[in-house]
């Protein structure tokens, strides 16, 4: 009968409508993903420029004032709050102190971001940003290691065990990503490193 045979083609046409929705919103679902990760990849990249910028820094800070580079040694800690809140309070030295403290505050108030504020919240630089400043030299040699770590947004690997800059302080809270697990531990952490060597230049 016709009016059953209309009734088959509506019925017909609702499905394919249907079938095209949910085809739809999964490419829009898949979009959406692919944008997330774009965007973690795009302040990844930032965070790594920023913290290369930082790093070179500091070496140029402390191969600038080569005869007092002892001083510029800072251990694992120097540097902005953990992601825990555990916060680290630039130094204000006089500006009659020596040039190695007024580096390091100024050092210190960089990996904070304070070049760029929201209220009173630094935000220009990294999440968590940390710097360390470390003696390697031996043998009469005198090298510094100078590191840059800060928070991932996703685990990749744990930095080797030399680098001992804030060390198991970027395991974000438990179920996240970032989370201190036996298979996950420290695996946010990100780092970069550079080793300034002082040449001895005085006569033999």
């Amino acid at each position: 009968m016709p009016g059953t045979s209309l009734q088959r083609q509506r019925g017909a046409l609702m499905i394919e409508i249907l079938i095209t929705i949910a085809i739809i919103i999964i490419g829009l679902l898949g979009l959406m993903q692919v944008q997330t990760q774009l965007h973690k990849s795009e302040v990844e990249s930032y965070q790594r420029t920023q913290a290369l910028i930082l790093l070179e820094d500091m070496a140029n800070r402390i191969a600038t004032n080569r005869t007092a580079a002892a001083d510029y040694v800072t251990g694992t800690t120097t540097g902005l709050e953990s992601p825990q809140g555990a916060g680290i309070t630039c130094a204000t030295p006089a500006t009659t102190a020596p040039l190695d403290e007024r580096d390091e505050a100024e050092w210190c108030l960089a990996l904070q971001g304070a070049a760029e504020t929201i209220g009173t919240s630094s935000v220009g630089a990294l999440v968590g940003g940390r710097g360390c400043v470390e003696p390697i030299g031996t043998g009469g040699v005198e090298e510094y290691l100078v590191t840059v770590v800060w928070q991932g947004l996703t685990p990749i690997a744990a930095p080797p065990a030399g680098v001992a800059c804030g060390a198991n302080l970027y395991n974000a809270p438990a179920g996240s990503d970032c989370a201190d697990t036996v298979d996950k531990a420290d695996f946010c952490r990100r780092y970069v490193t550079t080793i300034v060597r002082i040449a001895d230049l005085t006569d033999p």
